[in-house]
């Protein structure tokens, strides 16, 4: 799993050639802390179909305000440079694969 900057989102992630799954997060959050095995094996398992990259909103603040995000952990599915979904909140593993299945 990669993590990408606000300096790298555009290349990374709006000009990646398939879609891509981005975990909006901060050190102190717990439920980030919670999901990250989950989509570390989500990555490994559907690297075929969907690339998995972290942005650090701490670190990286402009990604996330200009993507209108207020609570972590926010996952969006990117799909040639735009939002084709978003889930809000710690998902269990279950749940985590079936959204991403089905946004695909």
């Amino acid at each position: 799993m990669k993590n990408v900057t606000d300096s790298s989102f555009e290349a990374d992630v709006l000009q990646a050639t398939g879609p891509v799954l981005v975990d909006f997060w901060a050190e102190w959050c717990g439920p980030c802390r919670q999901i990250a095995p989950a989509l570390e094996e989500l990555a490994g398992t559907m690297a075929a179909k969907v690339s998995v990259v972290k942005i650090n909103i701490d670190e990286n603040p402009a990604t996330p305000g200009k993507y209108g995000v207020r609570g972590i952990p926010t996952l969006m599915i990117f799909k040639g440079g735009q939002v084709a979904a978003t889930k809000i909140g710690a998902l269990p593993k279950s749940k985590l694969f079936e959204w991403v299945e089905s946004s695909l």
